[in-house]
């Protein structure tokens, strides 16, 4: 009997083991350590859990507080989504809230939860020989946090690039992005007019071994001057690595 329950433990601990290991299998994990001309430093985790062969439940984090976003009563940024394969392309459409004050008060207030809802899609392109992304992202308020005279914010934040792989670890393309207020309502009536924040055009180097690399983009703000929030240039460095 001690040898039918000792082979029965074994046989069980194995299989629990075998199917953690699968289940792990199934999960992904991603880090960036981005910093910009205009956000400062904004670290974003993601997350993937495989449901098929093409597609898979995703989420996100993005602590935009450690830079810009700290004046915006530290801000933070949460979402799901669902990514799914299609040829060289994965798409992968989500929906993140907000919890600070940019959105609901223009930063005027103290931090909530519900800040803000940002539906989005980011479009990764990979082949053997170039590559792609396209972010849209559309931040809107979803709490009204406002004082009198004080109003809420909206944004389209998005950006384009593509490249060529030259090596194994070395990549090189064209970057386009823009950050536009696309205006908000005042406590006490009336609506604010919308306005470019920047819009960065430039090229971009990227350099990668194994799951980690490095990118940076630069180029000038088209922006108006009596609009554009940040300088005349652009600038966006991106550390990366896939756990």
């Amino acid at each position: 009997m001690r040898k039918i329950f000792t082979c029965l433990l074994v046989f069980t601990t194995f299989t629990f083991f075998a199917q953690e290991e699968t289940t792990e299998d199934k999960f992904g994990a991603g880090l960036s350590l981005n910093h910009d001309v205009f956000f400062g430093l904004n670290p974003m985790m993601t997350f993937s859990y495989d449901v098929s062969e093409k597609g898979s439940l995703t989420a996100y984090g993005i602590q935009w507080g450690a830079g810009t976003g700290s004046a915006w009563r530290n801000w933070t940024e949460f979402g799901l989504g669902y990514n799914f394969s299609v040829g060289d392309f994965d798409i992968n459409p989500q929906l993140g809230f907000t919890f600070g004050s940019l959105l609901s008060s223009g930063a005027a207030q103290e931090g909530i939860i519900g800040d803000g809802i940002v539906p989005n899609l980011t479009v990764n392109y990979g082949s053997k020989k170039f590559e792609g992304q396209l972010y849209f992202g559309y931040y809107a308020a979803l709490s009204d946090n406002t004082a009198a005279g004080q109003n809420t914010t909206n944004y389209i934040h998005y950006w384009l690039n593509f490249g060529y792989k030259a090596a194994s670890f070395f990549s090189f393309g064209g970057h386009l992005e823009q950050l536009t207020f696309t205006g908000g309502s005042v406590n006490g009536g009336g609506n604010l007019d919308s306005n470019d924040v920047y819009i960065g055009l430039g090229p971009y180097v990227q350099f990668t071994k194994g799951n980690a690399g490095l990118r940076l983009s630069f180029g000038a703000n088209l922006a108006d001057e009596d609009d554009g929030a940040i300088a005349d240039d652009f600038y966006k460095l991106s550390f990366f690595v896939n756990l």
